[in-house]
């Protein structure tokens, strides 16, 4: 297949989907509900008070909005518009600026790293950037094209670092585990991927994403309209962004160092017929020889692991394989399912 018919963001005139983006019916889009999206004030003074709404909030819905989160809005605003240049290149420009790296530190795909050998295609482009092991060393491997790109996209994942530190730590007194818990190891191999979904002729045949939970500790989003939708209690959730809010949502490594008093969040994206949708997602991981093991400070006689003990390496590498849902997921990770 010739690199521009691979990317969707470049298709032009597409009056139809094609046949290898059809979902099968009973992965297709189906009714969705609006509901109150929780939202927690970053500012709050009382510490006590906040640790214990991000965790009542984490317990019933594994994901919850961010407001006076400290991230500069300009900041935000150049990064989402310099992943739009990016992105509206051609597709020999984009595969250009994201080959200088022997490393692979910046990849430019279609769909998912996999696209040659899936049989269906998702309706979106990606690009993703490697921030470890030295992010200022990775970033001169990064596109010069579009103009400050590397400037801004350094700029911008600094801050996210400090940002998903800070909610970590929250997430951790709310646990009861000791603040700096995820600080080193535990969060030291940051991906940083800029989503592009087109619009779409026919949204109701095909998806952005599809339902699946992250392999991470926490994700940390800034979308610029609706698109994402969560699952919970058996219905699919829209959420619309609140301006300027971050959206962040539990992953794997989250519930299995919680015994699984936490939940990774099940979500997926649709697409729309007639507004692009763009998306920031800073994936926060831990180093790839960390073990993944149940807290011992979640563990008594009542209360048995319930989770494998996991290298990190091992533990993505499988949950990425073959995107599994949750029921294939805790297979792999969990004492209670046969494997």
């Amino acid at each position: 297949m010739m690199s521009q018919t691979k990317f969707v963001s470049n298709w032009k005139g597409i009056g139809s989907v094609p046949e290898t983006y059809v979902c099968p019916p009973e992965k297709r889009v189906g009714v969705s509900v609006k509901k109150k999206i929780p939202v927690i004030d970053l500012a709050t003074e009382d510490r006590d008070l906040l640790s214990k709404k991000v965790l009542d909030v984490s317990q019933e819905f594994g994901f919850f909005q961010v407001i006076n989160h400290g991230v500069s809005k300009a900041l935000v605003e150049e990064t989402m518009r310099v992943s739009r240049e990016f992105h509206a290149m051609s597709s020999e420009d984009k595969e250009m600026e994201c080959s200088k790296d022997p490393n692979k530190s910046c990849l430019i795909y279609s769909s998912t790293p996999n696209y040659e050998k899936e049989e269906l295609h998702l309706w979106k482009d990606s690009l993703r950037l490697i921030c470890y092991p030295n992010l200022n060393k990775n970033v001169q491997f990064w596109p010069q094209n579009p103009p400050k790109f590397r400037e801004v996209m350094e700029a911008y994942l600094v801050v996210m670092k400090k940002f998903s530190l800070e909610i970590l730590e929250v997430l951790s007194e709310g646990l009861g585990l000791e603040k700096e818990y995820f600080s080193g190891g535990m969060s030291n191999n940051p991906e940083f991927l800029v989503h592009h979904y087109p619009p779409c002729p026919n949204p109701s045949l095909t998806l952005g994403l599809n339902k699946h939970a992250d392999p991470t500790v926490i994700t940390i989003l800034f979308q610029d309209v609706n698109g994402l939708q969560f699952l919970k209690d058996g219905e699919w959730i829209d959420v619309d962004p609140l301006p300027d809010a971050f959206l962040v949502n539990l992953g794997y490594v989250f519930e299995v160092i919680s015994n699984g008093k936490m939940k990774a969040a099940e979500h997926r994206v649709v697409t729309n017929t007639t507004t692009s949708r763009q998306s920031l997602a800073y994936g926060v991981y831990p180093e790839n020889n960390m073990t993944i093991e149940p807290s011992k400070c979640f563990i008594n006689e009542a209360n048995p692991p319930h989770y494998r003990t996991l290298e990190f390496k091992d533990f993505v590498n499988k949950l990425r394989s073959k995107h599994p849902d949750r029921e294939m997921a805790m297979k792999f990770i969990s004492f209670n399912q046969p494997y």
